[in-house]
C-alpha cells in the first residue's frame, strides 16, 4: 500500500511530543543551575554556570547520604512489588484464561469491578487492617498492597488466552506434564511480554506512590522517594535562609528519581515491542 501522510495529525503528533517531553527538559535544566540563576534566568535555558554534578553531589550526600537511602528503599519496594504482581497477575490470567471452573465468569467480573474502584478509597481500610496484623510502618505495608492489581490480572487473562494456544498445554500433559510445569516451562516463556507490560505498570505505580507511603510510614528511614521529597519541598515551603537551598535539591532529586524510570522502560522496550507484534501478526 502507498504510504500517506496527514500534515495534521504530524503536526498534533509533535505538538503531543512537547507536551511531554517539556517538563522532563524544564527539570533537567533546572537541574544544571545554582540557586541564583534557578531564580534570575530564563526558566527552559541553561545558565552560564553548569552546575549539574555539584547539584547532584550535594543532594545525595545532604543529611547523611538520606537521598541514597530512599532511592534505595524505592528500587526495593518497587522492583519487589513489580516482580510479585507480575508473578501472581501471569498466575491468576493464565487460570482464568485456560481452566473452566464454577464461578469463572463471575470472579473475573469481580475483578474487572475491582479496576474501577480507587486506590485512594482503600487507603483507610487497608491501614487499619495492616495495623492490626502490625504491619504499619514496615516495608511490607508498602509491598503488600502493590501485589494486588487488578488491571494486571486482567491484561494477562486477555494476553494468556490466545498467546498459549491449547493444542501445546494438551501436547504437554499428553506427555505426561504436570499443570504448574507445563505453566513453568511452557506458558510462561510465552506470557513474557505480556508479564513485562505488567512489571513496568506496576514499577511505575509503586515508584510514584505518595499516598500509601504517607499513611503507612513514619520512620524516614523507610521512605520512598516521593516521600521524601515532599518532606523537602515542606522545609522549602516553610521559608527560611536556606528555602533556595532545599528546592534545588528537591528539583535535583525529582530529577534523579526519574531517571531509572526512563530506563527501565527503554531496556525492557524490546520485549513489549516484540509481544505486541507477535499479537499483530497472530490477529
Amino acid at each position: 500500500m502507498r504510504e500517506r501522510r496527514s500534515n495534521v495529525l504530524t503536526l498534533g503528533m509533535v505538538a503531543l511530543l512537547i507536551y511531554f517531553l517539556l517538563p522532563l527538559f524544564w527539570l533537567f535544566v533546572a537541574s544544571t543551575k545554582t540557586v541564583g540563576d534557578l531564580f534570575s534566568s530564563f526558566g527552559l535555558w541553561f545558565a552560564s554556570d553548569f552546575s549539574l554534578l555539584s547539584n547532584i553531589r550535594e543532594t545525595v550526600t545532604n543529611g547523611g547520604w538520606v537521598f541514597s537511602r530512599w532511592m534505595g528503599n524505592t528500587i526495593f519496594y518497587s522492583v519487589v512489588s513489580a516482580g510479585g504482581a507480575a508473578f501472581l497477575c501471569a498466575l491468576g490470567g493464565y487460570g482464568f484464561a485456560k481452566y473452566r471452573f464454577r464461578g469463572n465468569g463471575a470472579m473475573f467480573g469481580l475483578v474487572l469491578g475491582a479496576i474501577m474502584v480507587p486506590t485512594t478509597a482503600l487507603a483507610i481500610p487497608t491501614y487499619l487492617l495492616f495495623s492490626k496484623a502490625s504491619l504499619v510502618n514496615t516495608p511490607w505495608a508498602i509491598i503488600l498492597p502493590s501485589l494486588v492489581s487488578p488491571f494486571g490480572l486482567f491484561l494477562m487473562r486477555i494476553y494468556a488466552q490466545d498467546a498459549v494456544p491449547d493444542g501445546i498445554i494438551e501436547a504437554a500433559r499428553i506427555d505426561g506434564a504436570g499443570e504448574f510445569r507445563i505453566f513453568f516451562q511452557v506458558a510462561l516463556r510465552m506470557l513474557a511480554p505480556g508479564i513485562v507490560t505488567v512489571v513496568l505498570f506496576t514499577l511505575v505505580a509503586t515508584w510514584n506512590n505518595y499516598f500509601l507511603p504517607l499513611i503507612m510510614l513514619n520512620n524516614p528511614d523507610l521512605y520512598p522517594i516521593t516521600l521524601g521529597l515532599a518532606q523537602w519541598s515542606s522545609q522549602a515551603s516553610a521559608g527560611g535562609g536556606t528555602t533556595g537551598a532545599v528546592l534545588s535539591l528537591v528539583i535535583t532529586g525529582s530529577f534523579l528519581s526519574v531517571i531509572p524510570l526512563i530506563a527501565a522502560f527503554l531496556l525492557l522496550q524490546r520485549y513489549w515491542q516484540s509481544g505486541l507484534s507477535t499479537g499483530s501478526v497472530k490477529g
